[in-house]
């Protein structure tokens, strides 16, 4: 009896560890994702470029002016899991992505699979990138070919066990990678529509304002109610309209994105710094997209 439940036991693990492995297994997109694709709009892939925020991560550690475009990574995000390091993605052919194909990239930033065919750990926030629209990144990737090249050798990453094991972060994606809309509006307004796109999207505002799981997927049931600084220090507020902006108007935001001065007469700080000078890049419109979406979004207590 008690050999018959030991053999059980370990056919029952096998069949766990074949069903783990395959369900784990990096899913890239299909060729049809890239057909009938128009020519690549550099003035566009700026606009990406500026909305995706890439060099508040991707620019070396302190960069000032035109260092800013220089994609050289080394940026260390720590987080409960380790401390992740952000990579050299500029057009440099050893240490950034001069040997990518626009497949590769999209790939990256749709599905969190590297060139080599790996797993990409999701502090690179691919999980709102996932609904980017395929030209937007084809615009994206063409103006980020004009961008300098470096060959800085960015630090790997400093995991523990089990959080160093990539191929469990395919059962991860299985949880939290989805590509549809976090919120469902009645309304058709276009420029809810367009600000929904922008911070759901390339802005992953989500990706800092949002709660986030044990293991640390977005808690999108309280999307943007705030959350805990991943760096230890102090918290990400509420941005919904339940949160810090209930007094705020469509036009104060608009103009905080802009200026970086609050109603109340106060200045951007912190990690927002680097946001807000990107999102003063964007066009006026873009910006009281955003705004029209953050107000039009549900309410929700402060989620930390």
């Amino acid at each position: 009896m008690i050999r018959r439940i030991f053999i059980t036991a370990v056919l029952l693990a096998i069949v766990a560890a074949v069903a783990a492995w395959f369900l784990s297994a990096p899913t890239t997109l299909s060729q049809t994702a890239f057909a009938d694709l128009p020519d690549a709009d550099l003035a566009r892939g700026e606009e990406m470029f500026w909305a995706g925020g890439c060099n508040s991560c991707h620019a070396a550690p302190g960069a000032k002016g035109d260092e800013k475009l220089v994609m050289a990574g080394g940026l260390a995000l720590k987080s409960d899991f380790g401390d992740f390091y952000a990579p050299n993605i500029s057009p440099d052919k050893d240490a950034g992505l001069g040997n990518w194909s626009f497949s590769d990239f999209a790939n990256s930033m749709k599905m969190g699979v590297g060139r080599d065919g790996e797993h990409l750990y999701p502090a690179f926030p691919y999980t709102s990138y996932t609904r980017m629209d395929m030209q937007d990144l084809n615009d994206l990737w063409a103006y980020m070919k004009t961008l300098p090249a470096s060959s800085n050798v960015a630090p790997a990453h400093e995991l523990g066990f089990p959080f160093n094991i990539r191929r469990a972060v395919g059962l991860w994606k299985r949880l939290y990678l989805k590509s549809g809309s976090v919120v469902r509006f009645a309304s058709s307004d276009e420029a809810i529509q367009r600000g929904q796109y922008l911070v759901e999207g390339p802005g992953h505002c989500g990706e800092c304002h949002t709660p986030r799981s044990l293991i640390g997927g977005l808690k999108l049931d309280v999307w943007l109610s705030g959350a805990k600084n991943p760096d230890g220090e102090g918290v990400i507020p509420n941005i919904t309209p339940g949160g810090g902006l209930k007094s705020w108007s469509a036009g104060d935001i608009a103009y905080y994105l802009e200026s970086g001065f609050t109603p109340d007469f106060d200045s951007v700080g912190g990690s927002m710094v680097s946001v807000q000078a990107n999102m003063a890049k964007l066009p006026a419109a873009d910006r009281e997209a955003i705004a029209a979406y953050l107000k039009a979004i549900p309410a929700h207590g402060n989620g930390y």
